[in-house]
Order: C-alpha cells, then sequence, then structure tokens
C-alpha cells in the first residue's frame, strides 16, 4: 500500500512536522497501526479510510506515535488533507470521524489548508512544584488544557528565554497527561508571528514536537486574549520550526498552514 511522509505546517522540505500517512480500506487491528507508526517513527503517522456516503463524515481518521494512539493531532490531520487533495481523491472541504469530533479540513486557492477545531478550554492552576527545574526556565503564569489536549501551557518571560530551554524531559513526565507548552510574547512582530511556543510531551514518545496543531487550540484563545485579537500567527521554534495562523470563533479554533510531501512510497509489512 502507498506510504507518504508529509511536512505539516511549513512550505519547503525538511521543515514543519512530518506526518507518515496511510489511506486505507479500513482500519486493521490496533497493533498493526501501532507497529507501522513505530517504523515510521515521527511524532505522528496517520491512518484514513473512506466512509459511505451516509456517514456524519467523509473519512474516518487515527493517530498514532511511535508509542500510543492520541486523541487530536493537527499536523497530521493536515497532512492527511494535503494527500487527499493533491492526489485528487477528495475535492473541497473534507469531513474527518476522529477522537475529538468531526474535525473539517478546507483548502484555499493559494495552496494553504484550514483545519476546524475545538478550542481547548484553559483553566488557570498554581504552578507545580519542579516545573521549574524541570524546565529550567520559571514560568509566569500555568494553564491546564483540558482532557482532549491534556497539557500544561506555561508563559515564559520572553521569545529568547523559550528558544534557550534545554529541559529535563522525563522530569517533565510527572506535569499532565501529555506534555508541557512553553510560550511568549514574539519579541518583534514585525518579523511575521505574534507568539512563539515549543512542546515537549514525553509521556506520548515525543521530547519535542516540532509543530503542533492542536496545541494552537490552547495557545490561540490564550494569547487573543492577552494581545486583543482573534487571528494570530504563532511560530512553533523547534529546529524544524513551522508557522501557524490561528482563529479564535469561540468554542472552535481555526489552524491554518501549509504540507509539502517529501516521501511517496509503499509499504511491504
Amino acid at each position: 500500500m502507498r506510504i507518504r511522509i508529509v511536512d505539516a505546517f511549513t512550505d519547503r522540505p525538511f521543515a514543519g512536522n512530518p506526518a507518515g500517512v496511510l489511506l486505507l480500506d479500513a482500519f486493521p487491528e490496533d497493533d498493526w497501526l501501532q507497529n507501522v507508526a513505530l517504523e515510521v517513527n515521527h511524532a505522528e503517522t496517520a491512518f484514513a479510510h473512506r466512509l459511505p456516503e451516509s456517514a456524519e463524515a467523509d473519512w474516518a481518521l487515527r493517530w498514532f506515535t511511535p508509542a500510543t494512539e492520541v486523541a487530536m493531532c493537527g499536523h497530521a490531520t493536515l497532512a492527511t488533507a494535503h494527500v487527499l487533495h493533491t492526489t485528487g481523491t477528495h475535492t473541497g472541504p473534507v469531513r474527518f470521524a476522529t477522537r475529538s469530533g468531526v474535525l473539517i479540513a478546507t483548502p484555499a486557492d493559494d495552496g494553504s489548508i484550514t483545519l476546524d477545531f475545538p478550542t481547548a478550554p484553559l483553566t488557570a492552576v498554581e504552578v507545580p512544584d519542579g516545573v521549574t527545574e524541570a524546565l529550567g526556565a520559571e514560568p509566569l503564569t500555568a494553564f491546564d488544557t483540558g482532557p482532549s489536549v491534556g497539557d500544561l501551557v506555561v508563559e515564559l518571560a520572553d521569545e529568547k528565554t523559550v528558544r534557550g530551554l534545554a529541559p529535563d524531559h522525563k522530569a517533565l513526565a510527572a506535569y499532565s497527561t501529555r506534555g508541557l507548552i512553553a510560550t511568549a510574547r514574539a519579541e518583534d512582530p514585525a518579523r511575521g508571528y505574534d507568539f512563539v511556543s515549543r512542546c515537549f510531551f514525553p509521556n506520548v514518545g515525543i521530547d519535542e514536537d516540532p509543530v503542533t496543531g492542536s496545541a494552537h487550540t490552547a495557545l490561540a484563545p490564550y494569547w487573543s486574549e492577552r494581545l486583543g485579537r482573534p487571528d494570530l500567527t504563532g511560530l512553533q521554534a523547534s529546529p524544524r520550526s513551522g508557522l501557524v495562523r490561528t482563529g479564535l470563533r469561540g468554542e472552535r479554533t481555526l489552524l491554518t498552514g501549509r504540507a509539502v510531501t517529501v516521501i511517496d512510497g509503499e509499504l511491504h509489512a
């Protein structure tokens, strides 16, 4: 069967976040899906199959890290929509049935794709004991993102601090279901982004995720309130880096980005 590796939230190869994408006739056993994701060994591998016309969505979609299945993944959804549209397998908006409900991906004439995701509920919490030591920087604030995202969001002093983080990944695992999102206001918005972030997810086998769509469902409401605008651009300042345009629409958050297919091959397992 065909397997593709797609770099998401970027317009050039070898940047953004790579995802495996497989279009199937049906979902095989979970062990097989997990083994393929482990073999691909990227942050997520997406598996999708077409649904009957009577269904509430067009395609069923699941995401696996090398270690486990996850409830939500933005970059692998963007990668899957990119494959469907660039191969002519699906035209126009595509509805995905997922563990997080029906998610819609809408292509634009300029080649970008906009994802419609649920906005993460943010609950202010005390900075947990030990986070400063594990992260290597002192948070200004901390927020829980709810069960769907499963992260702790912390704001740091500035962009330089976020970029310079070298955390103890094992120690970070104690503070949330999935991991920790570190963020700060952009030093110079004239560079084309309003805030920066880095994402560390040791509990799902990912020390640092290159560009995380689902994290921006929490970053969008946080920074929209702080900056007073519903539409923003976030830079995830990982070594690969990538841009996510966010649009806060109440209980929904729009995530817009581009994607590039870098490998198109065959899986023989």
